[in-house]
């Protein structure tokens, strides 16, 4: 009973409506089936009304003031009305929601990136640009470059794998997410295919992070993106991590992307080219998200690509993450139809300001709970993983004497004490959950723990 009361104040406080995957993230401490069970009765008790088919689907307030004809009728907007969008986007979304059938057919302009200069067009304007610094500014810019990303990661790859599939139909949970992430714990009833999509999601995120200070906008640092994207999910394997070798069509578009194998290369060079000399990185990030699925440069898996590369800027920088928590699916598809169909990106601006600003709030609001990183753990980190896995996986040494060794032949003088007591105090609180860290086995810590009497 507490469960369906909790329900219906969440639905009641929205005015759009919550579909059955924002409530399950919303209370993650109620299984789904329990969700879908209380909404059943909800329902059947006239407490709230259901509008739409399948995912689709959104509960509404009975008792409200929005009569069935208008929600009904909001079923066709594309854009909920709590994203502000500006005359232009309202003028894109328009021509958008027209039948397909009445729409002009259009190939790939090359002039829409060509005529692009960094630094000197914007699409995001100053004024703009000073407010998303303002919101993202969380983590320290002169700090070394990943830092904030990596001391929020665990909860980075929850957050933007959980969000960046569910943007592709995905139907696990958020909750659902965790639980796979941290104890490999399948979710019942969903398809292989979910549970691959999340796990390369995690697989690229992770890519990007851990090798920050080499990863850039280059073909290497692409192709590597979007094969661990792509892993076990292209009809063809030999896709993944490859240009393009074929035509592909845009579903519910008449947009008509490259087909020349050639072509699609030389498009790419000059994306890499154009964005690697952008020097803002708000600028750097939505030009990304902008020109990367619009070239279609891979078989399948462009815009995934896209969402993760388009936060490369902002991690280097220690800004906030784009998580695209709660972004709507169809209102992100039909901000890249503005892209497709008329190259026009206001529509997609204003959805990827909204998308930073909630992005923002959910960081702001877990910023106190994080420690300060100690500088010189930070400093040596590569250092204390290190002698960790040498100590564990040698369990015939004296772990104390295996540790000032290692700190005599790498570390300074001047911190050799300091280095070596961040080593010890490491090892004594080692547990199982930090094996992964280290790149250490179970097995290899078991024995070492026989050996040494922990």
């Amino acid at each position: 009973m507490i469960s369906s009361n909790n329900l219906l104040k969440s639905i009641q406080l929205t005015e759009d409506g919550l579909s059955l995957s924002e409530l399950v993230a919303r209370h993650p401490d109620i299984s789904r089936r329990s969700i879908q069970r209380q909404i059943s009765r909800l329902i059947k008790e006239g407490d709230i009304i259901p509008i739409g088919n399948s995912k689709a689907r959104r509960y509404f307030d009975a008792s409200s003031q929005i009569t069935i004809h208008e929600i009904k009728n909001s079923e066709s907007d594309t854009f909920p009305r709590y994203i502000p969008l500006s005359a232009d986007s309202k003028d894109i979304l328009a021509y958008i929601n027209k039948p397909s059938e009445v729409r002009k057919p259009i190939g790939y302009q090359g002039d829409f990136l060509v005529s692009y200069l960094p630094n000197e067009t914007w699409y995001l304007s100053e004024s703009l640009r000073r407010q998303l610094y303002k919101m993202g500014k969380i983590g320290k810019v002169e700090e070394p470059a990943g830092t904030y990303s990596r001391s929020i990661l665990n909860r980075l790859l929850i957050d933007l794998s959980w969000a960046s599939s569910h943007l592709e139909g995905n139907t696990y949970s958020r909750l659902d997410t965790f639980e796979l992430f941290e104890h490999g714990k399948v979710a019942s009833g969903k398809a292989a295919i979910e549970t691959q999509m999340l796990l390369n999601h995690k697989t690229a995120i992770e890519l990007l992070v851990k090798n920050i200070d080499d990863v850039e906008f280059n073909r290497y640092t692409m192709m590597n993106l979007h094969s661990a994207l792509a892993e076990n999910l292209l009809p063809n394997p030999d896709d993944e991590g490859r240009i393009r070798q074929h035509t592909v069509l845009i579903g519910k578009s008449v947009y008509r992307p490259l087909t020349t194998p050639q072509q699609i290369e030389e498009y790419l060079d000059v994306f890499l080219n154009k964005v690697n000399k952008i020097s803002d990185p708000f600028e750097q990030s939505f030009f990304t998200m902008v020109h990367l699925p619009y070239l279609q440069p891979f078989a399948n898996i462009n815009k995934r690509t896209s969402r993760l590369a388009a936060n490369l800027p902002l991690f280097k920088a220690n800004l906030c993450p784009l998580t695209f928590l709660d972004v709507p699916e169809q209102a992100y598809s039909s901000a890249i139809l503005g892209i497709y169909e008329l190259t026009r990106v206001e529509l997609l601006r204003d959805l990827y300001v909204w998308a930073y600003e909630r992005s923002t709030q959910e960081y702001l609001a877990i910023k106190q709970d994080l420690a300060e990183p100690d500088p010189l753990r930070l400093a040596r980190r590569d250092f204390i993983k290190k002698t960790i896995f040498e100590v564990i996986t040698h369990p015939e040494l004296d772990p104390l004497l295996c540790i000032q060794q290692a700190v005599i032949e790498s570390v300074t003088e001047s911190e050799r004490l300091s280095v070596q007591a961040l080593v010890i105090e490491e090892l004594r609180r080692i547990h199982e959950g930090m094996l992964a860290r280290y790149g250490l086995r179970p097995s290899e810590y078991e024995t070492w723990k026989l050996k040494h009497g922990r």
